[in-house]
């Protein structure tokens, strides 16, 4: 039987608000669709993209020349009046989850590591409770679900796409991080980046992304179970 310790409260309380935050996410972003769905029926297109879509919206609601019936109008109206409320909430919540992780210091170390940042280290902090369940950094990425599926039977090892498992939004959370962190990572002054380099030569982007993730799982691992630790550019322990 594998025994699970009890999350302390504060991280009970701060998963509540990650759990908030992703359902506002998720509403902004179907709510951004079907006005984009709806201005289409008009032969209007407006581009792909959360701040695009803040630039444009004003403009076409107040575009005296518009084409839209004023139905239309008073349902896009009703609809940019929705998405700014949702909008001023993902703020809102995001900045009280910011304002934990810079007052936490386990999340403060964590931040040190590329790609992960005040989101991504308070959800490392509250999703995970106790690191010392996990014997490896393997462990935790494998129960993030960042490690390939196996579907191996008689010796023979067949590897399939990453297992998935675990926590969905976590998982997002860094391979996101991941993919900021091979775009702007300085590859001359940190370890990682020789490691980058190899890795795409020889691999997809995407596959290359999600094992920046992995591995990135895994340096989280060892500043989560070592106190004190921090991530050195110069020597990743993991």
């Amino acid at each position: 039987m594998r025994f699970v310790a009890v999350k302390r409260i504060d991280q009970v309380d701060t998963q509540a608000l990650h759990r908030v935050r992703d359902r506002l996410v998720r509403q902004r972003t179907q709510l951004v669709s079907q006005t984009r769905s709806l201005c289409l029926e008009y032969g209007l297109t407006l581009a792909q993209g959360l701040p695009t879509f803040c630039r444009d919206m004003p403009q076409l609601l107040e575009n005296p020349d518009s084409t839209f019936t004023p139905r239309m109008l008073r349902v896009l109206q009703s609809l940019w009046e929705e998405f700014l409320l949702l909008n001023d909430r993902v703020n809102a919540v995001s900045e009280e989850i910011k304002a934990i992780a810079r007052h936490d210091e386990t999340a403060r170390r964590l931040m040190s590591v590329p790609g992960i940042g005040e989101l991504t280290a308070s959800a490392i902090v509250s999703a995970v409770g106790c690191p010392q369940n996990f014997k490896r950094g393997r462990d935790l990425a494998a129960w993030i679900g960042l490690v390939p599926a196996q579907h191996s039977t008689g010796g023979k090892t067949k590897l399939l796409g990453i297992s998935k498992r675990g926590n969905p939004y976590l998982r997002r959370l860094l391979v996101h991080g991941a993919r900021s962190a091979k775009l702007h990572l300085d590859r001359e002054k940190d370890q990682l980046g020789p490691w980058l380099n190899k890795a795409e030569a020889r691999m997809p982007p995407n596959k290359v992304t999600v094992a920046l993730a992995n591995k990135l799982a895994r340096i989280a691992w060892v500043i989560l179970t070592k106190p004190g630790e921090t991530y050195d550019k110069g020597a990743v322990s993991a």
